[in-house]
């Protein structure tokens, strides 16, 4: 362990042993404002606190294990004292680093629910068709999860794929995980239509957005215009006869937002306004971002070939994430929910 991780280790220490005495504080007891305040801290760095102590009990452990080794004289029990030593080694390691995971600084918006954005960009068809395989790895990884996902709109083609699916996810620390599928994601692959067997490239762009809450962002009711519309499906033909879809345009930025897939008009105008309130947040966000640095990289690109964080490459049943140059096998089982895996190494990256 690095010096920097130990300080963290014991800061965090620290910090618990010492919130944990204020919180039996008769004064403080009395003080229900300071007593939340206290409880939130506590209940923030409690994992990391929790993992901190089994290390504890591992290291001494091997402490008194090693302490064995140069005092036994037994042959069967020194290969037991071996085998254990390899065991709380293993142990060690895999606990160090969930803790330095644990301990990295946090992002405030990790605990939020978010909204996902998927749409096909290069590829025609092709890439609807890979934007519905992202849904569903995102639907199933969801599923696995516990999480809970609600589609918000969505523009189908008649052979299965989408144009765009906008969807929320709602469970623990959902954004924090999500947030790492933002960008450009590419496949390459033969397509079912391709009679000569030609390997085709297409590309899908994903955006994670952290769920924007009423109180965060002030949207007036005057900046909003208010379009009705009947519902449509794949090809566009209209799939009611009720006006229950709903556009809002925002008209300072011009920015425009459509739900058609709730069963009420009043639902979808709630959706519409919860995906606008997450657009306008992020778009704050970015503005903040951009100021404080000329170089940033922007969240998503245009859905260009070249503009990729991740590439599906089927024929090598191998996917690579660009930003940490790294590549997992076995499409078809990530694409079924596993991209826990990738999600993951960039976690820890």
């Amino acid at each position: 362990m690095d010096i920097c991780f130990l300080y963290m280790i014991e800061e965090t220490r620290e910090k618990y042993e010492k919130l944990e005495e204020e919180l039996n504080n008769s004064t403080i007891i009395g003080d229900p404002r300071k007593l939340g305040q206290i409880s939130k801290e506590l209940s923030d760095i409690k994992s990391a606190y929790d993992l901190i102590v089994r290390l504890d009990r591992v290291n001494e452990d091997l402490r008194q294990n090693m302490q064995l080794m140069g005092e036994e004289t037994d042959e069967d029990m020194l290969e037991m004292v071996k085998v254990e030593i390899g065991e709380l080694e293993a142990l060690k390691l895999d606990l160090e680093k969930e803790l330095n995971l644990e301990l990295k600084p946090k992002d405030p918006r990790d605990k939020k629910n978010c909204i996902v954005e998927i749409r096909a960009g290069t590829g025609g068809d092709e890439s609807a068709l890979f934007a519905a395989e992202l849904f569903r790895m995102y639907s199933k990884y969801a599923e696995s999860k516990k999480w809970k996902l609600n589609i918000l709109d969505s523009n189908s083609i008649g052979i299965g794929g989408l144009k765009e699916i906008i969807f929320e996810v709602k469970g623990d620390n959902v954004y924090g995980e999500l947030k790492y599928e933002s960008g450009t994601h590419r496949v390459q692959r033969v397509p079912e239509t391709e009679k000569q067997g030609r390997i085709h490239t297409s590309a899908a762009t994903v955006v994670v957005l952290a769920e924007a809450e009423e109180i965060e962002l002030e949207i007036k009711n005057e900046d909003i215009r208010v379009d009705t519309f009947c519902s449509s499906g794949p090809g566009g033909q209209s799939v009611n006869t009720t006006y229950s879809a709903i556009r809002l345009t925002y008209i300072p930025t011009g920015l425009i937002v459509s739900c058609q897939d709730q069963k009420s008009q009043h639902q979808n105008k709630e959706k519409a306004m919860q995906i606008l309130r997450s657009r306008l947040l992020a778009q704050e966000e970015e503005k903040k971002r951009k100021e404080q640095s000329d170089e940033r990289l922007s969240q998503v690109g245009g859905g260009d070939r070249s503009d990729k964080v991740r590439t599906y490459n089927f024929p090598q049943d191998r996917i690579t994430d660009h930003r940490i140059n790294q590549s997992w096998y076995g499409i078809d089982k990530i694409i079924d929910g596993g991209v826990g895996v990738i999600i993951d190494a960039l976690r820890e990256s």
